[in-house]
């Protein structure tokens, strides 16, 4: 690798970290609850109205990239959740926050979908799985400091300006102009773009082929229990042991750091265990996990509980992605772009999981993940064990 594509990697990984900023969407969701005063069901439709972009931004961002190139098009994704990041600091009124978390889903969709290209440009074909795991590293970062920056702007351990738990919306701000601001001075030399993005029409009909659909299902899944458990295990702390949100939001970080380790580790044992023996083992977790969150009333099961899925959901999306791919060789491009519209998992998830525990308690929460848990199962027989 050359010298100027060493020194591109480093606005990458703060663009990796920047990605990471979409979920602090669960603690957030949860401190705005509480300040002001809503049920379940309408606190979930942040991170629902997060996810939802992606179902309608995905396929569009393929398309841009093409006319634009994959570095402008991070840029963009990088403006627009900086905006996303700026609405809160000016309140935290119910219009305000509706308006910066629908910026943040734009932002992350179009982040999502262009940046493991730039990556793939950067690295000129070299060492491109090992760069996407590290990047996935440094995003885990930004997901599991954001509950520590809002808990600690909440109890006034970090000074927060009056913006209380909000700091944490600041510190990620300074940090997007920073990562905006060097990527934009970096030269990455890009390749002409060859063939035409798909459009919806084409994405739509590789539904009809089941393991494309399958492995759609399975990502829904496996995004709407991340974004479930990223957005309940501080609820369920709170209902079985009496928390407060503060000492609670630790159980976010808890998921995160369990799903970074899982990262790190599944590159490793994906390439030393059958691929089916390791998405089983993941999925046996998953599921020993649904029954701790279920039934769990003392602090070390529900802890163990929120660890078994943090490491167990955190190679699922790949090894259903790569399933996808791998079966249609010639419709990368249009399969990639159904897969990143799968993200949209996360909307449909939190909704039904607000109104079930609106209902029943966290309990109903956890049912509704239980049921995403139990389609993976129903997929096991579809992962190759290459």
């Amino acid at each position: 690798m050359s010298k100027t594509n060493k020194l591109a990697l480093i606005p990458v990984m703060f663009c990796f970290f920047a990605m990471g900023f979409v979920d602090l969407v669960g603690i957030a969701s949860n401190y705005v609850k509480e300040d002001l005063a809503l049920n379940d069901s309408t606190a979930n439709i942040f991170p629902s109205l997060v996810f939802f972009w992606f179902l309608i931004f995905s396929v569009p961002t393929g398309m841009l990239m093409n006319k634009i190139g994959r570095k402008k098009t991070v840029l963009l994704s990088l403006i627009v959740t900086i905006v996303s990041l700026f609405l809160p600091l000016f309140g935290e009124n119910f219009p305000i926050m509706l308006c910066a978390f629908s910026l943040l889903g734009i932002g992350n969709a179009l982040m999502q979908t262009s940046l493991n290209p730039l990556v793939s440009t950067v690295m000129g074909g070299g060492n491109l799985a090992s760069t996407l795991t590290f990047g996935q590293f440094i995003k885990a970062i930004a997901s599991f400091l954001a509950p520590y920056l809002a808990m600690w702007g909440a109890t006034q351990m970090i000074p927060s300006f009056g913006y209380d738990w909000r700091i944490l919306f600041a510190i990620y701000f300074v940090v997007g102009i920073l990562a905006a601001i060097l990527l934009a001075i970096t030269p990455i030399q890009e390749e002409k773009m060859e063939g035409k993005a798909s459009s919806f029409a084409e994405c739509i009909k590789l539904l009809g082929t089941p393991i494309v659909l399958l492995s759609f299902f399975g990502i829904m899944c496996h995004v709407g229990i991340d974004v479930g458990t990223n957005t309940t295990a501080p609820k369920i702390l709170m209902e079985r042991l009496g928390m407060t949100l503060n000492d609670a939001a630790f159980a976010t970080s808890l998921y995160f750091i369990f799903r970074t380790i899982g990262c790190l580790t599944g590159s490793f044992f994906l390439r030393v265990l059958p691929n089916r023996t390791f998405f089983i083992i993941s999925v046996c977790m998953m599921a020993l996990s649904m029954c701790g969150l279920f039934i769990g009333t003392e602090k070390w099961m529900l802890y163990t509980a929120i660890a078994l899925v943090g490491y167990g959901n955190s190679n699922i999306f790949s090894i259903c992605f790569a399933q996808a791919l791998t079966s249609m060789p010639e419709k990368q491009n249009e399969v990639s772009g159904l897969m990143i519209m799968g993200l949209f998992g996360g909307t449909i998830f939190p909704l039904l999981m607000g109104f079930a525990s609106d209902a029943m308690g966290q309990a109903g929460a956890v049912i509704v993940m239980a049921i995403g848990v139990l389609y993976l199962f129903t997929y096991i027989n579809k992962v190759k064990n290459a």
